[in-house]
């Protein structure tokens, strides 16, 4: 396993390269990895009917971004958002394809520590 450091570099250079506000992108497997090591903790901001469609990931929090059906934006996101987690803790963002994951951190990089996206949801 790489380390922490290592990984989470890797995510800055993406980040840097594309200009954005959030600390960095994670691949899926970059996630596993800093999950495992306990260094963050994970966001599921797919919607509530996705999650009865696929399933859960073990041990995430979920925040949804929009709302099925119509994808109504989450005009309380940010609220529970902080209502969840820590405002110290480092956040890893996931949804189904990466779009409402950019969306997400964009928004937290003002509320937590560190907001990162995980690329290819």
């Amino acid at each position: 396993m790489r380390s922490l450091e290592t990984i989470l570099n890797a995510a800055a250079e993406r980040a840097a390269i594309k200009s954005l506000s959030y600390a960095g992108e994670l691949t899926p497997q970059e996630t596993f990895e800093v999950l495992q090591q306990g260094a963050a903790a994970l966001v599921d901001v797919r919607s509530q009917a996705e999650l009865d469609l696929v399933g859960r990931v073990p041990n995430a929090n979920h925040v949804e971004w929009a709302f099925y059906p119509g994808m109504l934006p989450n005009t309380e996101f940010a609220a529970q958002l902080q209502a969840q987690l820590d405002k110290s803790q480092t956040i890893i963002f996931m949804c189904r394809t990466g779009g409402r994951s950019h969306n997400a951190a964009v928004v937290a990089q003002q509320l937590v520590s560190k907001a990162y996206n995980m690329l290819e949801g």
